[in-house]
């Protein structure tokens, strides 16, 4: 693993990044964006495909990681969520996951080594966003047919092997499976992990983040947050944790059980909030520091930082605030 990583995660509580799209849309990007160089001909509409925008307006993509490392992250999620084959055969461009990947992983690893020459008692580090596609292996689609399923194990572990050799060949620091809906899906993406690290003879940190759906406390496929642990807690992570779905203030107590019952690091990167009618985010940057602060006076967290609706602002209200508490201790 990244002895640097581990090191600093021992001394303070580590910074992740903000939304990607919320800041993608500031940009009011048009169709022209999503084509510019590699898709001109294509035959569908792209408009929407964010993950594209690291190969045809890179330079967006680059700010917006520039503009959350000088926030005070010091983490930044690639351009790469729905960067499986899986899930850009919606838009028929399967054949070009690998480049969404390396290029998605290159131009963060780009700013990051910029910002730690400037800042060399702060590195900065890439985690390769894993997202969960957009199929579910555990649930049919079809109500009439309990039994059926639109992927396979096998399938997904062949498309997140794909993305995760791009995002290492791209340079990430880390890796980050997250908005874990399915944990059959992850541990699928565990799994392609674990073989590529086999092949490559390579050893990242790996993180994973679930998303508990709605006051129930489950997963969409009904599981509980220590389930869900005990689910993935065959693999060696870096850190368990949960992300969107929920608002910081919704998200405490499932945080407690994984702080109670893990020996992994602990992670925490809520929404801005719930969306409003509009599916805007409402929660200034103040407010949702103010209620991530019980996280960190109850010392549940190692990483913390946004999701849905946050943006450079609220990461900047949250690292302050995080610099003035000491990391969860781990489990012995």
């Amino acid at each position: 693993m990244n002895k640097k990583l581990l090191s600093i995660a021992s001394e303070r509580i580590l910074v992740l990044d903000g939304a990607m799209g919320t800041m993608i849309q500031r940009h009011k990007l048009e169709e022209d964006d999503f084509r510019k160089g590699w898709f001109e001909k294509h035959n569908q509409p792209l408009k929407g495909n964010n993950d594209l925008l690291s190969l045809t307006r890179p330079e967006i993509i680059k700010e917006i990681h520039a503009q959350y490392f000088a926030s005070g992250a010091d983490i930044v999620e690639t351009n790469t969520f729905s960067g499986t084959s899986i899930a850009q055969a919606d838009y028929s461009l399967e054949k070009y996951a690998y480049d969404i990947n390396f290029h998605g992983a290159k131009i963060a690893k780009e700013v990051a080594v910029d910002f730690t020459k400037k800042e060399p008692n702060k590195p900065r580090f890439v985690a390769g966003s894993i997202g969960p596609t957009n199929r579910t292996a555990s649930i049919s689609p079809d109500v009439n047919d309990p039994g059926f399923r639109n992927v396979s194990f096998d399938e997904l572990s062949v498309a997140y092997q794909e993305q995760v050799k791009g995002l290492i060949d791209g340079g990430s620091d880390l890796l980050l499976v997250e908005t874990v809906f399915d944990t059959l899906n992850a541990k699928a993406a565990l799994f392609a992990i674990d073989k590529v690290f086999k092949e490559l003879n390579i050893d990242l940190p790996v993180m994973v983040s679930g998303t508990i759906t709605d006051a129930s406390g489950r997963t969409l496929t009904g599981q509980t947050t220590e389930a869900f642990l005990i689910s993935v807690s065959h693999f060696h992570l870096f850190s368990i944790g949960l992300n969107c779905a929920l608002g910081a203030k919704d998200m405490q107590p499932y945080l407690k059980t994984l702080s109670n019952k893990s020996s992994f690091m602990v992670s925490a990167h809520p929404n801005a909030g719930l969306p409003n009618e509009f599916g805007e985010y409402d929660e200034t940057p103040k407010m949702m520091a103010d209620q991530i602060k019980v996280f960190l006076e109850d010392g549940l967290l190692n990483v913390v930082g946004g999701c849905c609706g946050t943006t450079p602002e609220h990461i900047k209200e949250i690292a302050n605030l995080a610099s003035n508490y000491s990391p969860r201790k781990l489990m012995q």
